[in-house]
């Protein structure tokens, strides 16, 4: 009788998700994953590639809603410029709740950035949080250069300073993960964190 590969394959994958949840990356065992899925080792690769590959599969989804997401809300900062009134001096900088809806999205997805954020050492994977500070550093350099061409005046920032309090900004915001809180817990961590950092920024920028 055929075995259903459907089946097998979410085995795997629940028992690939259990064992990268419980012993990281570097020490996941496929041994074990084939015997939790009920199969043989070289059944997994009828699935995946290798052991990067499974670890992939479990986290890419939620990555690529998670940049879609800091681009939808990238564009409503942008559409905001385009709409502001030129005439004012001061540039009102609506917070658009990002951080807090950042937060919802990952603890939607909770097991793929618990695996992304702590368990990823030794994967491409691993620099995640190094990545979207590099990514929110130059959309809010270009968000500034944007304000200047419509005639605000925006400060001129040391940019290594720059770089060193944006980074520690996202390595922050990822805490709820690494401190282990619950959902409320963490989407009102977020909302205090856009409470102190936004009027900093602001401050900082001249804006």
């Amino acid at each position: 009788m055929a075995r259903d590969k459907t089946q097998s394959h979410i085995r795997i994958v629940d028992a690939a998700r259990k064992e990268f949840m419980e012993y990281g990356y570097n020490d996941a065992s496929l041994r074990r994953i084939a015997a939790n899925a009920g199969i043989q080792v070289s059944g997994l690769y009828k699935h995946f590639a290798n052991k990067e590959e499974m670890f992939a599969s479990l986290v890419t989804p939620a990555i690529e809603g998670f940049y879609a997401l800091y681009h939808r809300i990238e564009k409503d900062y942008f559409d905001g410029v385009s709409h502001a009134d030129t005439d004012d001096s001061h540039y009102d900088w609506v917070s658009q709740d990002e951080a807090v809806r950042a937060m919802a999205y990952i603890y939607e997805n909770l097991d793929s950035f618990q695996l992304l954020i702590l368990k990823s050492q030794g994967t491409k994977f691993e620099d995640f949080i190094h990545e979207v500070a590099k990514l929110e550093e130059d959309v809010t350099l270009r968000y500034m250069d944007e304000l200047r061409k419509r005639g605000y005046a925006v400060k001129e920032i040391d940019r290594m300073e720059f770089h060193l309090l944006t980074t520690s900004y996202i390595e922050s915001f990822f805490q709820p993960l690494t401190h282990g809180l619950g959902r409320e817990k963490a989407l009102h961590y977020a909302a205090t964190l856009e409470e102190f950092y936004k009027p900093a920024w602001k401050a900082w920028f001249g804006i």
